[in-house]
């Protein structure tokens, strides 16, 4: 019977099993850490866009022309190689909480530990948000154009730069953070307690 080798690689299945187990983890994590009421959900979304509408004068302009709000106050990013994130959030039109929304997704690539942001998403029309109340979910760079607002872009935006679908910003406890993305997430309506 050979012996294996110390240099030898890992077969595909049990890598496979791995990196399934992990994104499993990820995900239970997640979801653990969700909200456990819609009120504290609502309550959260909205102090959220309060605080991001205080602090950068693009989210303010938007907010005041966006036919809704989808805000994700907290959403946990972990992994290993593989990761994936999770988080719970509130639709808000007209200053009220009227829907509740999950977002998932998976990433791989050079990423270890483990992070939590928060992202908003600005509907501009209403074909926009249509899409998202489609019964099997929005996928963020599927259908409607969403621009991911960075530092920079924020600060030179004005209403009349301002055209597309959807605008989202990513921030976290000190403002907008760059090298993070949403594109790829799914987004589905959820039930909360």
């Amino acid at each position: 019977m050979p012996v294996a080798s110390k240099t030898s690689k890992p077969q595909p299945g049990r890598r496979t099993a791995l990196i399934g187990m992990l994104l499993g983890l990820v995900f239970a994590a997640g979801q653990a850490l969700a909200a456990s009421s819609a009120t504290e959900l609502a309550r959260n979304s909205q102090a959220a866009l309060q605080k991001l509408t205080a602090s950068v004068p693009a989210a303010k302009a938007l907010a005041k022309d966006a036919k809704a709000v989808l805000v994700f106050p907290k959403v946990t990013k972990a992994g290993l190689g593989i990761g994936g994130q999770y988080g719970e959030g509130a639709l808000i039109q007209g200053g009220k909480a009227v829907g509740y929304y999950s977002t998932a997704g998976a990433s791989y690539g050079l990423q270890a530990g483990a992070q939590t942001f928060g992202y908003a998403m600005f509907f501009m029309n209403d074909a926009a948000l249509a899409q998202l109340g489609k019964n099997e979910g929005f996928e963020i760079g599927v259908g409607p154009s969403v621009v991911v607002m960075d530092e920079g872009m924020a600060r030179t935006a004005t209403t009349t730069t301002l055209k597309d679908d959807i605008y989202a910003f990513i921030f976290g406890q000190k403002g907008l953070m760059a090298g993070l993305g949403v594109q790829g997430n799914k987004i589905t309506r959820i039930d909360p307690k």
